[in-house]
């Protein structure tokens, strides 16, 4: 399997990933441009150039396609297209697969078409988005929190932190749970199940006391709901007893887990906040409770950035500002973390896990397969960039399995957990990997010299050739320079130097 990534994002900032997309109407191959743009932009650069006709349609043509642009010529489709054929294509050995059956997944017993779920939130909140995700090909949905309270939402209610490419990387909501009546969403759940009777239904609840953890529970299943999610975790809803607040006492956790599982036969899961030092003990409580899998993580509460003439932060209404649930690919690391801790924890080693937090390209989510998740949720990318994001989340996956020789995704869950530690004492900390330069493609822009003078230990220098030049007795091998590098001309190098004789302890 070669490197993911050869082509990336920054290869095609100016691409704005449109709806009905004028390129594909103008190509004359019928190559649908827009398909393989995406397919690069959510790091499926394989199946995209596995996809390809065996001849280059581009070579000869006058890319049309970028002329009809909506930003006329600065989306370089046509080379783009090509490096597929002439760099990434010829590194690639595996076909396509044929089938999605190494997809196929569980959760406590109950069959899911593949790992990925919508994760309650406004993106599973209807019918009809439910309907059109579902026949976009994502395995279920975790409705969007159904319950007794009476909901009024603000306006506006979300905020972000975009990149330089104008993605969202973190996101902010101040949204709170369904604003229809119970009856409305078990009419929603009862024509979802008609319609698509292999689709999974997880049906987030919360209550305000017992009696309604029990009742939600017991009503949802009798709808046909496939499995319950106990929302211990929306920091959104922050009055006594509701919301993050449980999740944050196990003895919450445990006794309204042991309530909405007095009715119900169908699986339940306990959806545990992030805002806490460590996840175990509300995550031992569900279990002791009587839950049957563990949803995380819920979003982490923040404030986004204030403004300075108003001096509040976004979403502002009327003046005022409010914390709120952060979320995004920025939120990732954390989220894995909490996964791992919940997949080590041998307390919980019969209990499933449902994944989410920063899922994105299948990357991500095989990230948190790894890691001991064996279901996936999506939301933040999904309300960015659409349903449409299933196509390269299966693909991308299934590629990658099939090319491994990995016959059920199952077969992967928490293979990385032997390589986690909670401790940086086990670190191989007497060598030194030097970074590697790639002359060839570095412009000479001296960022890598920045860093290391100033955040680094001034090892790297320019030669006459505006080049960098490495002095080997001042680095340390930090690979700060790596990262900061626009033109990603600098690699991990393959050798490691000792300093001095590892140590025999």
């Amino acid at each position: 399997m070669k490197s993911q990534n050869f082509i990336r994002r920054s290869d095609m900032l100016k691409c704005m990933l449109c709806a009905d997309p004028v390129c594909d109407k103008s190509c004359p191959a019928k190559l649908q441009p827009s398909r393989i743009l995406r397919s690069l932009w959510f790091a499926n650069e394989d199946v995209a150039a596995v996809s390809l006709p065996a001849d280059n349609p581009c070579a000869d043509c006058s890319a049309l396609c970028e002329s009809a642009c909506l930003r006329p010529h600065e989306v370089p489709i046509k080379n783009l297209i090509g490096r597929l054929k002439t760099d990434v294509a010829p590194q690639l050995s595996t076909a396509l697969p044929t089938h999605e059956d190494r997809l196929k997944t569980d959760i406590c017993g109950i069959p899911l078409e593949n790992p990925f779920l919508l994760s309650s939130s406004v993106v599973a909140s209807t019918f009809d988005m439910c309907d059109r995700a579902f026949t976009a090909g994502w395995a279920g949905a975790s409705f969007k929190t159904i319950c007794n309270f009476d909901i009024h939402e603000a306006s506006p209610r979300f905020s972000a932190i975009n990149g330089a490419d104008g993605s969202i990387i973190g996101f902010k909501n101040i949204e709170q749970l369904s604003d229809h009546s119970v009856t409305e969403n078990m009419a929603i759940f009862r024509q979802l199940k008609k319609k698509h009777p292999t689709k999974f239904i997880l049906a987030s609840i919360m209550g305000q006391n017992d009696a309604e953890w029990t009742e939600l529970a017991y009503t949802c299943q009798e709808n046909g709901a496939d499995a319950i999610e106990l929302n211990f975790s929306c920091p959104n809803m922050m009055a006594d007893g509701l919301g993050s607040d449980i999740g944050q006492v196990p003895d919450l956790v445990e006794r309204f887990t042991a309530a909405a599982k007095r009715r119900t036969t169908i699986p339940v899961l306990a959806k545990l906040t992030p805002n806490v030092a460590v996840m175990s003990p509300a995550a031992e409580a569900a279990l002791r409770g009587g839950a049957d899998g563990l949803a995380a993580i819920n979003t982490i509460k923040s404030i986004m950035g204030i403004n300075l003439n108003t001096y509040v932060s976004s979403p502002a209404i009327q003046g005022n500002s409010a914390v709120g649930g952060y979320s995004g690919n920025a939120v990732k690391p954390i989220a894995l973390r909490f996964i791992a801790e919940l997949a080590k924890n041998p307390a919980l080693k019969n209990l499933h896990i449902s994944g989410m937090g920063g899922i994105e390209t299948w990357q991500d989510g095989l990230e948190f397969l790894l890691l001991g998740a064996t279901s996936l949720q999506v939301t933040t990318a999904v309300m960015q960039y659409g349903y449409r994001i299933i196509d390269d989340l299966k693909s991308g996956l299934n590629y990658y399995l099939h090319e491994k020789g990995i016959t059920s995704v199952k077969d992967i869950v928490g293979r990385s957990l032997p390589y986690v530690s909670d401790s940086t004492d086990v670190l191989e900390r007497d060598s030194i990997l030097f970074p590697k330069f790639t002359h060839t493609t570095c412009l000479g822009c001296g960022r890598c010299v920045i860093a290391c003078a100033d955040g680094g230990h001034q090892a790297i220098s320019l030669n006459e050739n505006r080049r960098p030049v490495l002095d080997g007795k001042k680095c340390v091998g930090c690979h700060l320079c790596r990262l900061v590098c626009p033109t990603h001309s600098i690699s991990s190098g393959t050798k490691r130097i000792y300093r001095r004789s590892p140590s025999l302890s």
